[in-house]
């Protein structure tokens, strides 16, 4: 298949460049996955929309503060004269205890063997490795406190296609309510619209909730630059699923109960386990995963998915389309177009069971 295959139009102004109101407040498009017919409702409904029973997975990685304002405290470049200049630093991966993979923008101002100085000092990283795209490898001067100086200095990492400066709102919004560990350049999308009631609400209904942990990185801002599926290939995400979710998973399984992920990550952490057990129960452990999922993906464990609408082409959109096939997700796609429904993280979403 081709990236091309996966194509949709979308004016600008269905891009949603601020959340909603309220966060259970967005529309919900419902689609069945084996008729490919949808419905039309909102995000409070959801709910209902589960059974006793029920297991819901969600990701509890938390957003970490990752874009940083850096100068350059120079390079020789040939005798007397020194670069300097201001950069854009965004952390995507962590390597080591000092070490982060970033993006710099503009890369060619970020070279191997600089210093960049964040905060008048308070934070201070050489460039020691360079790569495409504006990707470097920089180490960090060790401080007691890195990650609370990167809360004071960072600034929430909103995605390129929100064409403004962060805010302090985003602090809030751009987080879900239930993220506990630390390590995401971007938000699992899906979980922005929960809140405790909602979550109150499943439980009251008999629906269990769980947790898996995958850091969204350095994938979730790179465009797809090849032409065929087959040579897409992800960088690898950290996650880790733990003792009390493998269980809840294997019980499920074994009970014939759904098992509903709430976002694209949560699916890939799920079946990315189930490919590394091969047949056999899920064990807890943590580890790196690059799944790519596409048309033709054999799902083990996830039979319900809440997600958010995507970009066009993208390999998210080609996981939805993997699990409700192309042609029933372009089809709601487009009609979710033109019904006026808000795009991409802070815009409406789909459940699909």
């Amino acid at each position: 298949m081709l990236v091309s295959d996966f194509d949709f139009f979308l004016s600008e102004e269905q891009i949603a460049q601020e959340p909603p109101s309220e966060r259970a407040g967005a529309r919900m498009l419902a689609l069945d996955r084996a008729t490919g017919a949808w419905q039309d409702g909102q995000f409070r409904d959801f709910p209902e929309m589960l059974r006793e029973g029920d297991l819901l997975v969600l990701n509890d990685s938390r957003v970490i503060p990752a874009r940083l304002f850096a100068h350059r405290a120079g390079l020789h470049t040939q005798p007397g004269h020194t670069t300097t200049g201001r950069v854009q630093v965004l952390l995507t991966e962590q390597i080591s205890e000092w070490e982060w993979r970033v993006l710099a923008r503009p890369g060619r101002k970020a070279l191997t063997g600089e210093t960049l100085t964040f905060g008048d000092g308070a934070l201070q990283a050489e460039i020691v490795a360079h790569g495409e795209f504006g990707e470097r490898t920089v180490r960090f001067h060790p401080v007691a406190n890195f990650f609370e100086v990167l809360e004071k200095l960072g600034h929430m990492p909103l995605p390129p296609y929100i064409h403004r400066q962060d805010a302090a709102a985003d602090r809030e919004r751009y987080q879900t309510v239930y993220a506990r560990e630390r390590g995401s350049v971007a938000a699992p999308t899906a979980g922005l619209h929960f809140t405790p009631e909602i979550l109150e609400r499943l439980r009251a209904r008999g629906v269990q909730i769980a947790y898996v942990t995958l850091h969204v990185g350095l994938g979730t801002f790179q465009p797809v630059r090849v032409e065929k599926l087959e040579e897409i290939h992800l960088h690898a995400e950290r996650y880790t699923l733990s003792a009390e979710t493998a269980e809840a998973v294997n019980a499920a399984l074994r009970d014939e109960r759904r098992v509903i992920a709430a976002g694209t990550t949560t699916v890939r952490t799920l079946e990315h386990c189930a490919l590394v057990a091969n047949g056999a129960p899920l064990e807890p452990h943590s580890g790196a995963t690059n799944i790519f999922i596409s048309p033709g993906f054999a799902f083990r464990i996830v039979s319900g998915l809440l997600t958010n609408f995507h970009l066009p082409q993208s390999t998210l959109l080609m996981l939805v389309s993997a699990f409700a096939g192309r042609e029933h997700v372009l089809a709601a796609y487009k009609h979710a177009v033109e019904a006026g429904y808000r795009f991409f993280s802070y815009g409406d979403c789909m459940f699909i069971s």
